[in-house]
């Protein structure tokens, strides 16, 4: 007789098991070295499921930095943040803060963890959690973590996706006097911007305060690659102490780590009350010089390196839909290729990554049934030989699986 938790286990791997024997199990291929142009099994791929928008992770630059800090530091310090502090951190932490023009800057170890320490340290039984609909699992596991708080639980509310109506809804009929609401610069399923504009107007009506989540932006939107404030001209427009943003290193800074930025005593608040950062190991230096040699580059070249990546992503987009492929609302680098079907999304990506292109598909739960779709990525590290290839494919295997839309077919545009 076996355990309730291995008949649980087995129970919920159906579907995994199936597309295994089927041969269309899309995840946890290993890669055998790192970057954009990779290698699986054997086989070279290029890859446009990676975050890796500027195309930094690999750049010499960046990689002797780490070897250098790990010379002077070695790869962890094997404490947390409490008492594993370094000189590097601090410079770090100064220095974001001063790029994004916010007051003060916490580094955390992924950013996942700092999106849940933030909404557990600042929601309480007089908070209202607004959320986006389309809004990410760290924002969700927050909420629901600082909601099931014993006695000092949250109320959780959600408007429709990127709906200022919908929102302001929301906040005329919450229960709880505070009201905190979350929203993503970018979305990373979609590939749409936040109507920023509009959302944080209705929170000024309403006195609300922001989690703005841009770790999709940031590196990529803006002039400078601030994010979506810059991108849009609210820079400075909304008070400092209503507002705290969240970013990672993971997408365009090249590693893994958060950030947290806001008002002085709101992060030190959140430095001090966050069980997902006091309780976890500090993010390793090697990392925090990687990130910090990135943000030099952004610093100094920022706008020709963005610039780079939005010609970039516009060549793939006129081609795609020029393909005849649904992109949704996307309006960034972040581009779905909408099959609608499981069983289109998972050959789709068998078929080419056979032909050395890698797109992950997104099922659900990822996604609502009927909207299963290949997620593409377009960062500056990808070449027009690059993303030709991955067109040619696409349009192949678009055709075979019938994922293009009849009626918009058409040459590609060089």
């Amino acid at each position: 007789m076996t355990s309730w938790i291995k008949d649980k286990a087995h129970g919920e791997l159906a579907r995994i098991r199936e597309a295994k024997s089927k041969q269309v199990y899309p995840y946890f291929r290993p890669f055998e070295s790192g970057g954009l142009h990779t290698s699986i099994a054997g086989h070279a791929i290029v890859n446009f499921s990676s975050n890796d928008y500027l195309g930094l992770t690999n750049h010499p630059k960046v990689k002797e930095a780490a070897k250098a800090a790990v010379d002077k530091y070695a790869c962890g310090l094997s404490s947390s943040r409490v008492q594993a502090t370094t000189v590097a951190h601090v410079e770090l932490e100064e220095r974001l803060a001063a790029w994004f023009k916010m007051p003060k800057c916490l580094v955390t170890t992924t950013g996942y963890q700092a999106m849940v320490g933030t909404l557990m340290s600042l929601a309480d039984v007089d908070t209202t959690l607004v959320l986006d609909q389309l809004s990410h699992a760290c924002i969700l596991d927050g909420s629901f973590l600082a909601a099931g708080v014993p006695k000092n639980g949250s109320e959780i509310r959600f408007f429709n996706h990127n709906s200022a109506r919908s929102l302001e809804r929301v906040l005329k009929t919450r229960e709880r006097k505070n009201a905190l609401v979350c929203l993503e610069g970018v979305y990373s399923l979609d590939g749409d911007q936040a109507t920023i504009a509009e959302i944080l107007e209705v929170c000024r009506r309403y006195d609300a305060c922001v989690v703005l989540d841009d770790a999709h932006g940031t590196g990529t939107l803006g002039t400078h690659g601030r994010g979506i404030l810059e991108e849009h001209g609210l820079e400075g427009t909304f008070p400092t102490d209503k507002l705290v943003i969240v970013s990672t290193f993971s997408k365009s800074l090249g590693g893994i780590g958060g950030i947290i930025l806001g008002d002085e005593e709101v992060v030190d608040h959140i430095k001090h009350r966050a069980r997902s950062f006091v309780f976890s190991a500090t993010l390793p230096v090697p990392i925090v010089a990687a990130a910090s040699t990135i943000l030099g580059m952004l610093e100094t070249d920022g706008p020709a390196l963005v610039g780079e990546l939005k010609e970039k992503a516009e060549y793939m987009r006129k081609n795609l839909k020029q393909l005849g492929f649904d992109l949704g609302h996307s309006n960034t680098h972040i581009m779905p290729v909408m099959c609608r079907d499981e069983r289109k999304a998972l050959f789709m990506h068998v078929a080419l990554l056979e032909n050395g292109v890698m797109m992950v598909p997104i099922t659900y739960p990822g996604v609502k049934q009927g909207e299963e779709r290949l997620r593409v990525n377009v960062t500056r590290g990808h070449s027009k030989e690059d993303m030709d290839k991955a067109l040619e494919l696409l349009d192949v295997y678009g055709q075979a699986f019938f994922v293009q839309s009849g009626d918009e077919l058409g040459p590609m545009e060089a």
